[in-house]
C-alpha cells in the first residue's frame, strides 16, 4: 500500500498532475584562473546546461502531450543521466583543470536530488520538515550569571520559541524501473513518526526526555534528530545528514565534516 503524504512541504509523489517548475544546479571545481579570477566562465555552463541538461529533463518529464517518466517516478536515475552528460561535455570543452563536483535537481523549494561526481550509481534526496516548539537555553554548568552572559534572552526562564526547518538527507542507488531513492511518502512518514510527532509543539526542556539534561541548542538539536533517525531507513538507503535551521540564519549540520 503506498504511503499517505504526511509533509505539508513537499507531496507524495512530488508534483504529479502538476506542470513541474524545477531547478538546475551544477557544482564545479578547479583552479582559479589568474586571468579572469573564476574557475570557470559561467556562460560556458550555462551554455551546456542549456543544450544538453535542460533538453534531457523536459523529455524525462514530458514527451510530446503526454506525461513522461518522471510524472511518476523518482527523478534518481534522471540526475544521474544530466550529471554524466554534462560531465562529458565539460570533458569535451577541454578545460582539464575544472571538473563537475555535482548536480542537484530540486524538483520543488522542499525535495532535491543530488548527484556527486565521487559517487558514480548514488543519488541523494534530500527533504525539508518543520516543527514549532519552545526552549530555555540553559546549562546547570554554568552559574547564572554565566548563563545570562551566555545566552541572554535566550535563558528566559519561561522559555521562548521558534519554527524549526529540517532537512533530512538519504542516499542510495535509484530503483532501476521507478528512478526512486525513497518514495517520498515512505521518507514522511519516518521522520513524521520518530521526529516531527516528538517534537512539535511541545517545550523541548520539560516535554521531551531527550533534552531533559542535554541543552536544547540547535547543535544537540540536530544531533538528537540524526540520532532517531539513524538505522530507521533498511540496507538499500542510508541516512547522509540532518541539518536543522533555527533561525534563516542560523543552522546545524549532523555529523559535520560531510
Amino acid at each position: 500500500m503506498a504511503a499517505t503524504m504526511q509533509n505539508g512541504f513537499a507531496g507524495n509523489p512530488a508534483l504529479v498532475g502538476m506542470g513541474p517548475f524545477l531547478t538546475l544546479a551544477a557544482c564545479m571545481v578547479g583552479n582559479v584562473d589568474r586571468r579572469t579570477g573564476m574557475v570557470m566562465n559561467i556562460k560556458v555552463i550555462d551554455r551546456i546546461l542549456r543544450a544538453v541538461a535542460v533538453p534531457l529533463t523536459r523529455k524525462y518529464f514530458y514527451s510530446g502531450d503526454e506525461r513522461g517518466r518522471g510524472a511518476v517516478t523518482g527523478g534518481g536515475d534522471l540526475v544521474l543521466n544530466v550529471r554524466e552528460v554534462v560531465a562529458a561535455e565539460l570533458a569535451a570543452y577541454g578545460d582539464g583543470d575544472v571538473e563537475l563536483e555535482a548536480v542537484e535537481l530540486g524538483l520543488s523549494p522542499f525535495l532535491r536530488l543530488t548527484a556527486c561526481a565521487k559517487e558514480q550509481t548514488v543519488v541523494e534526496m534530500t527533504e525539508r520538515f518543520e516543527f514549532s516548539a519552545a526552549h530555555r537555553l540553559h546549562s546547570a554548568d554554568l552559574s547564572e550569571a554565566e548563563n545570562k552572559e551566555i545566552f541572554g534572552k535566550c535563558d528566559n526562564p519561561h522559555g521562548h520559541g521558534h519554527n524549526y526547518e529540517v532537512d533530512v538527507t538519504v542516499a542510495g542507488e535509484p530503483d532501476a524501473q521507478t528512478g526512486l531513492v525513497l518514495a517520498v511518502g515512505e521518507l514522511q512518514r519516518i521522520v513524521n513518526a520518530r521526529v516531527i510527532d516528538v517534537l512539535d509543539h511541545k517545550h523541548l526542556n520539560l516535554d521531551c526526555a531527550e533534552f531533559r539534561e542535554l541543552n536544547p541548542t540547535v547543535e544537540n538539536i540536530s544531533r538528537v534528530v540524526y540520532e532517531k533517525l539513524s538505522g530507521s531507513f533498511g540496507g538499500r538507503v542510508t541516512l547522509r545528514r540532518v541539518r536543522v535551521w533555527e533561525t534563516p540564519k542560523t543552522w546545524s549540520e549532523y555529523p559535520a565534516g560531510d
